[in-house]
């Protein structure tokens, strides 16, 4: 099979937004039948229809739609390499890719990454953040998509370097309706007669709450699921169900929605951070500078 060139893809991805061969052609300048050609000589290739032709216009194949997922990764990673290579040229002297769970985003980090852009010497540094689970959150700096990442420190790291960096602590919150709002503090095991909200299976929370119901001999109740904290917090407003959240993130939301955050005073709910990388040798100098920024930022806490 011929490479694929990355012209075609553009054009196929056109093609599918417009579902129209025409208009495609017109956002592309290109005539229509310069990308029909193109196009046919792709599915020569692979062997296979990429694309239903009909009258009322066109639309891919189940082959067409895997291709597509891929042809938008493909053209969304070049165009951010031609970007951070541009970027030299305008006065970036630097770039870090960063990847962080939502626990992490959702407390300090963002604050920590804030204060690291706005000191001087680091005014002309680009970061990037996304949110990850922490085992793809490993997996993507191990593979080298990304520089830097903070997670849990229970997380198999895998053999990647890492240092601390924030500690938290887990509560619950309720609705102040709920039997258990007039509790000032609570173990985790008192909350397993009620409904909680959770988050995705594979977040790393969920594991550490199965792990603790299972030490009493129970199970957790997932009444909902949701996708983020904010979601979370507002099933608990609801008053339809209970949720674990770190006592940081339930501060800023109990005053917003009116509901209460009760600690929880098991061990195991204080938990660590850590900031995590290949070798730090081999770090771009700003990632380094992150990663030392991140970690002096958290020792300042400690010692406050």
């Amino acid at each position: 099979m011929r490479d694929i060139d990355l012209k075609t893809l553009r054009l196929l991805v056109a093609v599918c937004d417009h579902q129209n061969m025409a208009r495609a052609a017109e956002q592309e300048h290109i005539e229509p039948s310069a990308i029909s050609k193109r196009i046919a000589q792709l599915e020569n290739d692979l062997g296979t229809p990429l694309l239903l032709r009909a009258r009322r216009g066109v639309h891919p194949t189940p082959a067409g739609l895997a291709l597509l997922e891929h042809a938008r990764n493909v053209l969304f990673t070049m165009e951010r390499m031609a970007n951070d290579v541009a970027a030299f040229g305008s006065g970036i002297k630097g770039h870090v890719r960063l990847v962080a769970t939502a626990s992490a985003i959702a407390e300090s980090l963002l604050d920590d990454i804030a204060s690291f852009m706005r000191e001087a010497a680091n005014r002309n540094i680009k970061v990037d953040i996304e949110e990850r689970l922490s085992r793809d959150l490993v997996r993507q700096i191990r593979d080298g998509s990304a520089s830097v990442g903070v997670c849990w420190d229970s997380v198999d790291f895998e053999g990647l370097q890492h240092r601390p960096y924030r500690r938290d602590r887990l509560a619950l919150a309720v609705h102040p309706d709920h039997p258990l709002a007039g509790r000032k503090s609570l173990r985790f095991e008192q909350t397993l007669d009620h409904d909680h909200v959770g988050l995705p299976p594979t977040a790393a929370v969920n594991a550490m709450l199965q792990r603790a119901a299972a030490r009493a001999g129970r199970t957790v109740s997932y009444r909902v699921i949701v996708s983020n904290f904010d979601a979370a917090f507002r099933v608990v407003a609801a008053n339809l169900a209970i949720s674990v959240v770190p006592v940081e993130v339930g501060a800023t939301f109990a005053g917003m929605l009116g509901i209460k955050i009760i600690p929880l005073s098991d061990a195991w709910t204080e938990r660590s951070f850590a900031v995590c990388f290949q070798k730090f040798e081999a770090l771009q100098p700003a990632s380094q500078r992150m990663v030392d920024h991140l970690v002096q930022r958290a020792a300042q806490v400690a010692k406050a």
